[in-house]
């Protein structure tokens, strides 16, 4: 079989396929190679060398369809530590394949490769990759496309034509340069220079006319844009000037459609949505600018890309939208209270109803004693007052082959001491315990998770990502979480069905999820600060009683730390 370094000319290949109704020989394999190499980019009238996939900034799309086998090989050519993590795919028993450093696999250093061999069971639409150690994601990452099986169309409207959109950051430095600075000094990095659409921060910008993705659509039909998030450390409002969207699909699970003028998105989530090019033909701005609703400092420059009809003139200037503001705690909340799962016959919401451990987990900010950093101390991340260690071989590694001293199994179902999470700020007594502590779980046991953000240092919204599964998002609120009270008010009907899940500023988020895929599981922030910082932990999912319901063996090139 052919080995696709450039997929990006497959789009039209595959909307053919599916909106023709064709097929394909040989479609149960999709191979890639994937060549993580050093590129010049100039941006904001700077150049500099960026890590990237085959010369590619953002990186190649990954093409396949719902039941097909995908093997990418990927080789390290830089001269940083690297793996890659396939976001929101489930890899099922298969967690070699799920790519974060130190969890599930040891990084390939320079000149190494390994082979990324898994199935697509069971999902459609859009998820994305990126790099998963340091802060390589910042210029490593991609969209995965998965269309569904011949023969299902989507459960929405066929779209005439369809577009990825990827947002993401710029720093006109080097990145890990101004990360391990900060990391001395005890501080927060840089804020980056600019959002990006598509690796392009566009015409608001210096330097950037030609730096402007551009969408050329024409009058009077549907287009579906993958809309996903690769922003390191920045939730964002997404909109397009004098069109509205229609939601129809989130993490690549389908969703009771409704129409919004702008959405939000946080780091690691993606959005489906269908625009009708309904307007007099002009030029459209589409813009992405900050959601934060803490006294946090965030990137807060708006990001362009264009919506042009068919036949007008590249000079004429595009219509701007009105972005709410980045501190609009009331849009945020109403826009993720609207959001189904699609809950039909052919795409059920199986919600956990019956629930065998509960778990609750408190968010938090602290400040430790650092001998070696210039302040004395650092910042710290922690759930339920632990700070995680990274260890220094993989988790998956340690637990399949019992290796001893490398985790314990004793991460707390809850805080060691209850108080007001959300209340007045606490600045005192900050420090916080650590350590690399995971918590084991039977297999096929039913979980609710409640994530209690609190006002250590300050409240912050908090995007939460678990690999291997996708949850039910069964409810959210303000302030501290009362169980008491607000089980009753659950969502277990149509919950969204989601893999990331934002945590509200001074709030909480409940999710349900069945523990049917065994192995190690890395549960983090998708802030990429945070994740530094330690706001990480990982889950030790037990095998079931066959084989066929236990992790895989590791494959033969499985790398060594």
């Amino acid at each position: 079989m052919k080995i696709i370094r450039n997929p990006g000319f497959l789009f039209l290949f595959f909307y053919l396929l599916v909106f023709l109704g064709g097929s394909v020989v040989d479609a149960a394999v999709k191979k890639y190679q994937f060549d993580v190499q050093m590129k010049n980019v100039s941006r904001l009238c700077n150049a500099k060398p960026i890590v990237t996939v085959n010369g590619m900034f953002p990186g190649p799309t990954v093409y396949a369809r719902e039941g097909d086998r995908v093997i990418i090989n990927v080789t390290n050519h830089v001269q940083y530590n690297l793996s890659i993590h396939w976001h929101g795919l489930k890899q099922y028993r298969n967690g070699w394949a799920d790519g974060p450093a130190y969890i599930t696999q040891c990084p390939m250093q320079t000149g190494q490769s390994y082979v990324y061999d898994f199935n697509v069971t069971g999902q459609r639409g859009t998820l994305w990759w990126h790099a998963h150690i340091l802060w390589l994601r910042a210029t490593v990452y991609g969209a995965i496309v998965i269309l569904p099986q011949p023969g299902k169309p989507y459960p929405f409207p066929q779209p005439y034509q369809e577009t990825n959109i990827v947002l993401g950051e710029w720093w006109n430095g080097d990145v890990e340069t101004a990360v391990n600075q900060a990391n001395q000094l005890g501080a927060p990095p840089p804020m980056s220079d600019a959002h990006t659409i598509n690796g392009k921060p566009g015409p608001l910008f210096p330097c950037s006319e030609k730096h402007t993705f551009v969408v050329e659509v024409e009058a009077g039909k549907t287009y579906l844009l993958r809309i996903i998030n690769a922003a390191l450390n920045d939730e964002l409002f997404f909109g397009i000037a004098g069109h509205d969207m229609t939601v129809v699909e989130i993490d690549a699970v389908y969703t009771k459609p409704f129409t919004t003028k702008f959405i939000l998105i946080g780091p690691g989530q993606t959005t489906n949505v269908l625009v009708k090019t309904d307007r007099s033909p002009n030029r459209y701005f589409m813009a992405a600018g900050p959601f934060m609703d803490a006294p946090v400092s965030v990137d807060n420059k708006t990001v362009t890309a264009i919506l042009q009809y068919k036949g007008v003139p590249n000079t004429v200037i595009p219509i701007l939208p009105k972005l709410p503001s980045p501190n609009d705690t009331s849009f945020a909340l109403d826009y993720n209270g609207k959001l189904r799962s699609l809950n039909t016959p052919n795409f059920p919401a199986l919600v956990p109803l019956k629930v065998d451990r509960r778990l609750f987990y408190t968010i938090g900010l602290g400040i430790n004693a650092c001998p070696t950093c210039v302040n004395g101390t650092n910042l710290a991340a922690s759930i339920n007052n632990i700070t995680f260690i990274m260890p220094k071989t993989a988790l998956l590694k340690a637990h399949y082959f019992n290796l001893p001293g490398v985790f314990r199994t004793d991460f707390p179902d809850r805080p060691p001491k209850a108080f007001n999470y959300t209340g007045v700020p606490l600045t005192a007594n900050l420090g916080t315990s650590t350590g690399t502590r995971l918590s084991r779980v039977k297999f096929n046991t039913t979980i609710e998770l409640v994530l209690q953000d609190t006002n250590l240092l300050t409240v912050e919204s908090h995007p939460f990502h678990l690999h291997g599964y996708n949850f039910f998002v069964v409810g959210t609120g303000v302030g501290n979480f009362d169980p008491k009270t607000d089980p009753a008010k659950f969502n277990l009907i149509d919950p969204p069905e989601r893999n990331t899940v934002g945590v509200p500023t001074g709030g909480w988020a409940a999710i349900r999820f069945r523990a049917d895929n065994p192995g190690v599981w890395f549960m983090h922030c998708h802030l990429e600060v945070h994740t530094m910082w330690g706001l990480k932990m990982a889950f030790v999912v037990e095998n079931g009683n066959t084989p066929e319901l236990s992790v895989l063996p590791p494959p033969k090139d499985y790398p060594s730390c």
